[in-house]
């Protein structure tokens, strides 16, 4: 039995919820009718953010919880009121978004971008800030000064321990699970040539509503092995992406490995892994208002967002 974790919308406010085979649940009323103790109360009360930055401490409490929930739910005596799916909300904001630059072969070559061999190169990392955080159902909003925003699916690491210069095969071992990230781009603004600097990641990338995230948090050990891993992404139920993560240049263990020779990682840090082939840029076609884009990653769900226009 699998669940996951996230956020719902009530009054305003943001409430942790959990998932069990896609139904919703406040969190904290499933904790009472489950009869569970108040030990854990303070991080429930905190949301999803507090229970991240002590996974370890947590991470069984919540495995506990989630059985006794299901086995409620089967027995017909949990007690607890479903939360509107529409209701969804991000599943927190993180303070530190970490993107993986040109992580797929075919997706540099569509974008016209060469790459040194893996042999001789290292990840291209940059940063998304918490600003351009939406969650599912959210409306990214184009603002006026692109003509060419674009889509991208991308598997998103959510860090649960604390991580410095780590060794590859010890990196998951820091993950608290995953998540989806749409990285929304404006390729027009990615470049400059008023600068000897060519490229401008910060514009391009980090226009409030740019990085749709959710619906939820899966714990890492629902996800056996995050390189075998199915993506894809639709505008208007159309397929544009459609690709696997077997097929990333620097798994998620060397990026994170990567990464922490570089900042120490902490818990709630999320890291965006890269993106298949399949993007706007690359067919010659953008988002425009009125599109829906809905990007799935396999064994943790969909991320809808409509797009409209900067008002």
């Amino acid at each position: 039995m699998s669940y996951a974790i996230g956020s719902y919308r009530r009054d305003n406010n943001a409430y942790p919820a959990l998932v069990l085979a896609g139904r919703i649940y406040d969190l904290a009323e499933t904790w009472r009718a489950c009869g569970e103790s108040a030990a854990a109360r303070g991080w429930i009360e905190r949301g999803v953010a507090a229970m991240l930055a002590s996974w370890s401490q947590v991470a069984p409490v919540l495995d506990e919880l989630a059985a006794s929930a299901q086995q409620r739910l089967d027995d017909g005596k949990l007690g607890v009121q479903e939360v509107d799916a529409a209701a969804i909300a991000a599943p927190f904001v993180p303070a530190r978004i970490f993107c993986a630059a040109s992580n797929y072969v075919e997706h540099a070559n569509e974008m016209g971008t060469v790459l040194a061999a893996k042999t001789d190169s290292r990840p291209y990392m940059f940063l998304k800030t918490a600003s351009s955080v939406i969650g599912p159902n959210e409306t990214v909003r184009i603002p006026p000064e692109t003509l060419q925003p674009d889509w991208e699916v991308e598997l998103a690491v959510v860090i649960g321990q604390r991580a410095r210069r780590i060794k590859p095969e010890h990196a998951l071992e820091h993950v608290a699970g995953y998540t989806i990230v749409n990285d929304v781009s404006a390729r027009d603004l990615n470049k400059r040539s008023d600068y000897p600097f060519k490229h401008d990641w910060f514009q391009g990338k980090n226009h409030d509503t740019f990085c749709p995230i959710g619906p939820w948090i899966v714990p890492a050990r629902f996800i056996r092995d995050p390189q075998r891993i199915k993506l894809q992404l639709t505008v208007n139920e159309a397929l544009m992406q459609d690709g696997t993560t077997a097929e990333m240049i620097w798994t998620v263990r060397e990026q994170i490995a990567y990464l922490s020779t570089i900042v120490t990682l902490k818990p709630g840090d999320v890291i965006a892994t890269g993106t298949p082939t399949g993007v706007g840029m690359g067919r010659g076609i953008f988002l425009k208002p009125g599109d829906v884009m809905t990007a799935s990653v396999e064994g943790i769900g969909l991320l809808r967002n409509p797009v409209a226009a900067e008002k």
